[in-house]
């Protein structure tokens, strides 16, 4: 009786186990909270994490050498042994495609960094050194006149051709795309009154820089990188289709596609399979794209 007089009352044990249960359901409202809120992002990022994730354990799941040749098995049917066919020299399909996802993810992330970096610094000068506005906006007029795919057609026709010249050329065929983007926030973020007190102050120039004009290029820019990012898949596929790309020996779903266009009537699924994926992980980026636009500008969202 003593004991059970000192007992600590139902409701105490409750309460007790309320801290570590309110919290997980609040982690647990938050995801799903997101998710519902931001379906493009999550499906995007979800989309594009699977197909990072194959590019990264290829050699785990079920893969085998994709460049090893068996001309007695060649042009094969899907099946359990080659889950996606074979090409017309008996190379496994599914491992090519599988392992064609790392040459476009590879062309995508680097070009999209390294064109917003350059292309950040230009626009950032230009915007605010007005003496250099007038050369370098022209220079980038007369590059965004030619057409990307033509401009990295042009580049790579003066290299030979290998994954690191065609992720250079297109970082110089999209850097005009960042610069004229970054150039247009700088001018109108220059005229703003805080900027103003700031340069009434005595602040110097790549302060101000860095304190008030950088940190408000990052949200555009950043959506303007998912877009960079797909249009450099596509146009390394293309480049690789048209034999200007990397080396046909590079698994890389322009190449794959490229190969399979001769028997497209008779053995569809060598074009079929690397199309999907690349249109999927394209998707993916652009979904990804548009839901950081509508979360990163007040002025898209849908609520306050």
């Amino acid at each position: 009786m003593a004991d059970a007089a000192f007992a600590p009352p139902p409701g105490l044990a409750v309460a007790e186990e309320l801290p570590d249960v309110i919290p997980a359901r609040k982690r647990l409202t938050g995801v799903w909270g997101f998710v519902r809120r931001r379906p493009s992002v999550a499906f995007g990022a979800a989309l594009l994490g699977v197909m990072a994730l194959l590019a990264i354990f290829a050699p785990l799941i079920g893969t085998v050498d994709p460049g090893a040749l068996a001309t007695s098995k060649r042009l094969r049917p899907p099946s359990a042994e080659a889950w996606f066919g074979t090409d017309m020299l008996g190379r496994d399909l599914y491992s090519r495609v599988v392992y064609g996802a790392r040459v476009s993810l590879i062309v995508g992330f680097s070009v999209a960094v390294l064109a917003s970096i350059a292309g950040l610094v230009i626009g950032l000068v230009s915007g605010m050194v007005r003496w250099v506005d007038g050369a370098v906006m022209r220079l980038i007029d007369g590059m965004m006149s030619i057409p990307p795919i033509l401009l990295a057609v042009a580049l790579m026709a003066l290299t030979r051709g290998s994954l690191q010249n065609v992720v250079i050329a297109i970082t110089l065929a999209e850097i005009p795309r960042v610069a004229r983007l970054v150039r247009g926030v700088v001018l109108s973020l220059r005229e703003q009154p805080y900027v103003d007190a700031a340069v009434a102050a005595g602040t110097p120039a790549p302060m101000i820089v860095i304190r008030h004009i950088l940190p408000n290029t990052i949200a555009p820019m950043t959506v303007q990188a998912t877009y960079i990012c797909a249009s450099a898949m596509i146009v390394e596929a293309i480049l690789s289709f048209i034999g200007a790309g990397v080396p046909p020996i590079t698994p890389s779903w322009g190449n794959i596609m490229a190969e399979g266009r001769a028997l497209w009537q008779v053995k569809p699924t060598i074009v079929f399979f690397p199309a999907i994926f690349l249109s999927l992980t394209v998707l993916a980026v652009n979904l990804l794209g548009d839901g950081l636009r509508d979360a990163l500008d007040p002025r898209m969202a849908k609520r306050l």
